[in-house]
């Protein structure tokens, strides 16, 4: 057992890095069947040349992206204005798309449809609650019965003064001035 692992700390397992130099790490390759020696090292040239492209595009990405930004900076475009921005657009592309005009005419018409049951509803308890009112005798109006109770209770009309009197005028609880007659109404 301690040759195995004798073995296994002399051939430690490279494990090739993830990147543009993973080639470079690892080291050559034998070539893949069917491939000279020739049409490898023309493979890895270009490899190199490619790596390098990539490079200098990444550093001229980067000089752009800071242009850029001086150039916001310079007119005051801050990262809330492109943000109110972008929102404003997305909003209006949205609001514009078949979907949203289909969902929104669909919530209309449901909305009408919802307010004229409600309508009828309303129509049909007011025209049942004046078909039972219209009914029943015993379903007179609060005024009336206040009415009727008034003229019954009322006192009669006092001898003192006016300037004597302590308390309100008649005419404040029962709506009817001081010197007039009570009205009856019959009771049904």
């Amino acid at each position: 057992m301690e040759d195995a692992e004798t073995g296994s700390q002399l051939h430690p397992v490279s494990v090739p890095e993830v990147g543009e130099d993973a080639v470079k790490s690892v080291g050559p390759s034998p070539p893949p069947p069917g491939m000279t020696e020739e049409e490898q090292q023309e493979l890895q040239e270009e490899l190199v040349k490619v790596e390098d492209e990539i490079q200098t595009l990444s550093q001229v990405l980067a000089a752009k992206e800071k242009q850029l930004a001086d150039i916001k900076r310079q007119l005051g475009i801050t990262p809330l204005n492109e943000l109110k921005q972008n929102f404003t657009k997305t909003w209006q592309d949205v609001t514009t798309s078949i979907a949203y005009k289909r969902t929104s005419e669909t919530l209309s018409q449901a909305g009408l449809k919802a307010t004229a049951a409600f309508s009828n509803m309303g129509s049909a308890i007011t025209r049942k609650l004046e078909d039972v009112r219209n009914a029943a005798p015993t379903f007179k109006s609060f005024e009336e019965k206040v009415e009727t109770l008034k003229t019954t209770i009322s006192p009669p009309a006092s001898s003192s003064s006016q300037g004597e009197q302590a308390g309100p005028s008649n005419e404040t609880l029962t709506g009817v001035p001081e010197g007039s007659p009570p009205q009856e109404t019959p009771m049904n």
